[in-house]
């Protein structure tokens, strides 16, 4: 069994609510929209960190992350992009199980056509009245079991990473 924490949204805010509900994690999924590469140094010191680049992620740092992600992890294969809406191919018939996205702030799980789509919705600077949040995987074979977890954060400026 593999325990993945899923994370978006950042924008150079790193919440200690966020880290302590990714402690435990096999592997860190960031969805994009990091802002700063101190943000993927702090995660890495929690679990392995892959990340996509999201809109907001610019400079030379953020030439070198990709757009979208393939990943098998145990028998489950996934797609993990930051907008879902730029995706330009039938994530079934390409034989995902599993799109991860951010952009959005909203979470979401939801399944379409055989596959399941989250959103863990933003880690970072709260957007309107949208909750604070992230999402843990458990993958077991071909299971998936998912679940956002809202973020209970009273700082919204806590927890930047040194700089």
């Amino acid at each position: 069994m593999v325990s993945v924490g899923v994370i978006s949204d950042t924008h150079d805010l790193l919440r200690p609510e966020a880290v302590d509900a990714l402690a435990g994690s096999d592997l860190i999924l960031h969805a994009g929209d990091v802002v700063s590469p101190g943000i993927l140094a702090s995660l890495e010191k929690i679990a392995p960190t892959k990340a996509v680049r999201g809109n907001n992620d610019r400079g030379a740092w953020a030439g070198e992350v990709p757009e979208n992600l393939v990943l098998q992890i145990e028998g489950v294969r996934l797609l993990l992009v930051h907008d879902r809406k730029t995706i330009d191919l039938d994530p079934l018939a390409a034989g995902f199980n599993l799109v991860i996205s951010g952009h959005s702030h909203r979470p979401s799980i939801e399944r379409r056509g055989g596959v399941l789509y989250l959103n863990p919705g933003s880690a970072g600077p709260r957007r309107f009245s949208l909750p604070i949040a992230v999402a843990r995987i458990r993958v077991d074979g071909t299971r998936l079991r998912t679940r956002v977890l809202q973020l209970d954060c009273r700082s919204p400026k806590a927890g930047r990473p040194p700089g």
